[in-house]
């Protein structure tokens, strides 16, 4: 049977014991299991909580905890400014990011200057930079320290960050010179030299990367933390699978946005108008393209009035030629985040996905003929006359195909090309996506398909 933490950690909050035996008790179970509790408590018993567990402990709780703008309201400031105070230097900028800005200016004035400090060391930092994402939570020793220098220093640290599987090491000038595990430090005898088991070849960031040039390292090398330095080579913090993998998500959730044609992630507690800021610039691009869509619907006015019956088959060819330009798009956006882009590589990859359209292009246009041809045939649709016609139905079903073709051929290159474009011009290429090349598809698949209808009924 499954066991309800919840009930369990209400039953031990609820009990007539010490508050000694409360705090050791809850302290038994995981952060996580302790968070969902606070999650549902009345603000007078959450306070009677975190006065059981103590500062330190919510501290690291608080970082599992959901509706944290419930937490920061519901407690006096100066209380949870101690409690900001003793949480690492990531998870506090977190939180007070989430609140609004009066709730958090209160809280900073009561911190800590030590740890207001150190915010604001990492709020120097772009959103956009690695440095945005960094923690104190490391442990770091001198390369000229001893084996039992290093033994006390982590000893000392390791009370206060729990990240201590690998130790970072710092030269005289405060200059990041490499890494060492703390398995081969506990295994080092006092009379080995800490140089030879010193890791100093180990990947590390600048402060001042964009995130996103960051991904691909970091799905490359898979590490449990890396160094990040400033300019004069000093480490100024580490960043951790955990935060790795919020990172990612965050970058992944922000290009799910564009490929929705949003400029911005939108957060559940936007306003309306906020809502309508991020949506609207590209709302207003893609109305522009689409009043292009309809111009170019009203030069072929006339085949529309003389051949009403093809304007039933335009969809198959929009649809195609949109879902080949967005594989192509999603495979490349991929391959923009794994590897460099020179101009040969992406001329190879335009070339790759030109002849990948042509061949689905190609079946999918020889299952179409059969398939126009065969319904026009049982329903003897007539085309240009009033009368079923053998080879104006020859003729229709052969528009479909070969539009089908050439438009899912060239969405295919279109959908490799403008990422690329996007790339060299600046522009985050996941904006190029959805709504956006859709548009352009469909814009480039209606000239081909009435242009040959045109050809092949006004002009033969």
């Amino acid at each position: 049977m499954k066991r309800d933490y919840v009930e369990e950690l209400k039953v031990i909050l609820t009990s007539n014991i010490s508050v000694l035996e409360k705090r050791n008790k809850i302290l038994q179970y995981h952060e996580n299991d302790i968070a969902k509790i606070i999650d549902i408590l009345e603000p007078v018993q959450k306070e009677k909580l975190f006065d059981i567990l103590g500062e330190a402990n919510v501290a690291k709780i608080l970082s599992y905890v959901n509706n944290i703008d419930d937490v920061v309201y519901s407690l006096p400031a100066n209380k949870i400014a101690k409690i900001i105070d003793k949480m690492d230097v990531d998870d506090a900028i977190d939180i007070l990011e989430s609140l609004e800005e009066d709730k958090r200016h209160e809280i900073v004035v009561l911190m800590d200057n030590d740890q207001r400090q150190k915010i604001n060391n990492i709020r120097q930092y772009g959103n956009d930079c690695i440095g945005s994402e960094i923690t104190d939570n490391y442990i770091a020793i001198s390369k000229t320290d001893t084996v039992k220098q290093a033994m006390d220093l982590v000893i000392a640290q390791a009370k206060k960050k729990d990240n201590a599987s690998t130790i970072y090491v710092i030269d005289e000038n405060n200059k990041f010179y490499g890494v060492m595990d703390l398995r081969d430090l506990i295994a080092c005898k006092e009379t080995t030299n800490l140089e030879g088991i010193i890791q100093k070849n180990y990947p590390y960031f600048y402060a001042n990367e964009e995130i996103d040039k960051c991904l691909s390292k970091f799905k490359e090398y898979q590490l449990n933390s890396y160094p990040i330095l400033n300019n004069d080579n000093e480490l100024v913090g580490v960043i951790t699978m955990d935060d790795v993998l919020a990172t990612l998500n965050d970058e992944y959730n922000d290009d799910y946005a564009k490929l929705a044609g949003l400029t911005q992630k939108e957060k559940p507690n936007d306003t309306v108008l906020d809502s309508v800021k991020k949506r609207l610039p590209w709302l207003i691009i893609l109305l522009i393209l689409g009043l292009f869509q309809s111009f170019a619907m009203t030069a072929f006015e006339r085949i529309v009035a003389a051949l009403p019956v093809i304007v039933f088959f335009q969809t198959i060819v929009l649809s195609m030629s949109g879902d080949s330009a967005t594989q192509s798009l999603a495979v490349t956006i991929r391959k923009l985040s794994d590897e460099e882009n020179g101009r040969k590589k992406i001329i190879q990859r335009a070339f790759k996905e030109l002849r990948t359209g042509f061949l689905n292009g190609l079946s999918l246009a020889i299952i179409a003929f059969i398939i126009v041809f065969v319904f026009m045939f049982l329903t003897k649709q007539s085309v240009s006359s009033d009368y079923y016609n053998v080879q104006d139905a020859i003729k229709a079903s052969g528009i479909v195909s070969v539009a089908l073709m050439i438009s899912m051929t060239i969405s295919s290159c279109v959908g490799t090309i403008v990422p690329f474009l996007f790339l060299k011009l600046k522009i985050d290429p996941a904006v190029a996506s959805g709504p956006f090349i859709t548009t352009i598809s469909d814009i480039t698949s209606l000239l081909i398909f009435y242009g040959l209808a045109y050809f092949m009924f006004m002009v033969l």
